[in-house]
């Protein structure tokens, strides 16, 4: 089973909402797991939260999902100038901001970022997801890993 989507959001936070109710709606359908789906609930609304302040001078960003062989993967894509620099460390706690990439780091299994300097950039997430015991779309995946044996 393979579920993909994509949103063409305004650069305006205001859509940040929209977005965490699409993506944690179809995961919770499914029957993942609500510490997994607020996990990648947190990190996506770091990645669109990054889009709307940096990635001007256009007016939407892009948000595609794909849910399938056990893992969501969610991709954000703005036409913003592009990081300069990926930070190593949380700044100090006088610092207002900074602390996203590393939030999102610690809440997926996968993070990674294509930077087009001047043209944009797209974080692509990605997490291995746990379901709820009864959930349906678990034993369809685990049926597919056994038929492949």
């Amino acid at each position: 089973m393979d579920i993909e989507f994509s949103l063409a959001m305004p650069r305006d936070a205001i859509g940040i909402p929209m977005v965490r109710r699409v993506v944690g709606d179809a995961l919770r359908s499914l029957g993942v797991t609500e510490e997994c789906v607020s996990d990648i609930l947190l990190a996506t609304s770091e990645a669109c939260a990054n889009a709307v302040r940096h990635g001007g001078p256009a007016n939407r960003y892009e948000v595609m999902a794909t849910i399938g062989n056990g893992r969501c993967e969610l991709r954000v894509a703005d036409e913003g100038e592009g990081l300069h620099m990926i930070p190593r460390q949380y700044p100090s706690a006088e610092t207002e901001n900074g602390r996203g990439i590393l939030i999102m780091r610690a809440v997926v299994d996968d993070l990674s970022f294509d930077i087009t300097p001047g043209r944009g950039t797209t974080v692509r997430l990605s997490k291995e997801l746990d379901w709820d015991e009864d959930a349906i779309a678990h034993h369809l995946t685990l049926d597919r890993h056994l038929a492949g044996v």
